[in-house]
């Protein structure tokens, strides 16, 4: 197998040299997606299994820190109480719209230094990436993070990935639960 490089072309990505393969199970795909994947499509797949499991992580602390202060934060006026399921509900209509224009601008920023502009893009390729993308890699490090070693950046990469994936499965249960329940997560995990 080849070592996993921060800059893996269209042609060079495949199965065997994306980082995520986590021994002894490889690369997490029950389905064999991967498998029947070209090099382009695998990396659009790959740039959905980070973006997802980036939502997630951030899904799942917000239903634990969102539950933890409630009704104790300058946030809202303290007035969202409940489950956090319920917490979206609550919310005043003005912070929709803040939240859908930042929404947009990250995700316009995002297609213009991941993907090809549509009118380059074949009919029979819809949402193709760039060649020189690296799936995740949006030039987002004001901690400084990021390894310069290929070999590094790999391991942080199957990092990110394996927390993603856990926080997807968390995020899933957390709905789950707290629909079926009724109360939240902090409150059953206190109970």
């Amino acid at each position: 197998k080849s070592s996993p490089s921060t800059s893996l072309s269209a042609s060079e990505f495949s199965v065997d040299s994306i980082a995520g393969a986590v021994a002894p199970f490889g690369i997490f795909d029950p389905l064999g997606f991967a498998e029947k994947a070209d090099a382009a499509t695998l990396k659009r797949y790959r740039e959905a299994e980070l973006t997802h499991g980036r939502v997630a992580m951030l899904a799942t602390v917000g239903f634990l820190v969102g539950e933890a202060v409630e009704g104790s934060t300058f946030l809202f006026n303290g007035e969202i109480t409940g489950p956090a399921i319920s917490h979206l509900a609550q919310v005043n209509p003005v912070f929709w719209i803040l939240l859908g224009a930042g929404i947009a601008k990250a995700e316009t920023q995002r297609a213009q230094i991941g993907w090809v502009e549509p009118k380059d893009v074949p009919y029979s390729k819809p949402g193709l990436l760039r060649d020189t993308y690296v799936p995740g890699n949006l030039d987002f490090d004001p901690l400084g993070l990021k390894p310069s070693d290929p070999l590094e950046f790999a391991t942080m990469q199957t990092k990110e990935l394996q927390n993603g994936r856990l926080a997807m499965i968390a995020a899933a249960g957390f709905l789950a639960q707290e629909l079926v329940s009724g109360t939240g997560i902090v409150e059953n995990l206190l109970n």
